[in-house]
């Protein structure tokens, strides 16, 4: 039920909601071994395909951004889930570094949100994506008659940087790169939300393998996922992620940038206030 009703509002914003079941495992449930980020890459890989599905029924999945995410954050992700278990396997040093990640990620968030008072149109017009194109050069799309098109390295390059964190962090990236593709590149919230999903289902399939594989290495810390839990989450989530997938396109997209930044503020303030024992 919490990875329902989590699932269910972020995925509106192609965010699985990984970031708030971790703190959730941690402080309730007392899962405090580096396991618990494996856990939650386990709960992405089981929700994710249900909302992904309902993106690309709808015509809303953006395949093209999808890949170059994935491209980036598949070797950042392994990265990452080294460090975590060499240099922050200690529950209060986790806490301060994901709190840290989440402020700077939701401020920026906020910032943005109050800086663009213009809310962006958010009529019942046709929301399907078309004349998607990718090359090593830039990848565009067209969507509700207007053409966006970015650069692809440095879509590459930030995935690669958010793989590392999420990595670490047990989240798969794409509750910080979908705010990415909002404020430093100006991209739709309703086009990226898909493709978000699917770059952390595919790096989130590769975390699970990798931590399960550097387990028999660590045979003194719970490393692997724990499979029933990650299961379990990811039953709700995948029921949660569908509903958030069909309703996402009634949703104004300021309403969905204001949830994805008090949600972020409130996790990070509550890890950095665990840290300085307040």
């Amino acid at each position: 039920m919490v990875a329902f009703c989590i699932s269910s509002l972020t995925s509106t914003g192609g965010v699985t909601g990984a970031f708030i079941l971790l703190p959730f495992a941690v402080s309730v449930l007392g899962f405090t071994s580096p396991a618990v980020s494996p856990t939650n890459l386990l709960y992405n890989v089981v929700a994710i395909p249900s909302g992904v599905w309902r993106f690309h029924r709808e015509r809303r999945m953006l395949w093209t951004m999808a890949w170059a995410t994935a491209i980036g954050t598949l070797p950042g992700l392994v990265l990452g889930a080294w460090i975590r278990l060499k240099y922050l396997p200690d529950p209060r040093a986790f806490k301060l570094f994901a709190g840290f990640v989440l402020l700077y990620l939701g401020g920026k968030l906020l910032f943005d949100i109050v800086r663009k008072r213009k809310q962006q149109n958010n009529g019942s017009a046709d929301r399907s994506i078309t004349g998607q194109h990718f090359d090593l050069g830039h990848l565009s799309y067209d969507y509700q008659g207007e053409t966006f098109s970015v650069t692809t390295w440095p879509i590459i390059v930030l995935s690669l940087v958010v793989g590392v964190v999420g990595g670490i962090y047990g989240i798969g990236g794409g509750s910080i790169i979908a705010p990415f593709f909002v404020t430093f590149f100006g991209l739709p919230v309703y086009t990226v939300a898909g493709a978000a999903l699917m770059g952390t289902f595919v790096t989130s399939m590769a975390g699970v393998a990798f931590y399960q594989a550097i387990a028999f290495f660590y045979p003194n810390m719970s490393v692997a996922p724990d499979w029933l839990l990650g299961f379990l989450f990811g039953l709700g989530g995948m029921a949660g992620m569908y509903l958030g997938a069909r309703c996402q396109k009634f949703v104004p997209s300021k309403a969905i940038k204001w949830m994805l930044a008090v949600i972020i503020l409130f996790t990070s303030i509550k890890y950095l206030a665990a840290f300085f024992g307040y």
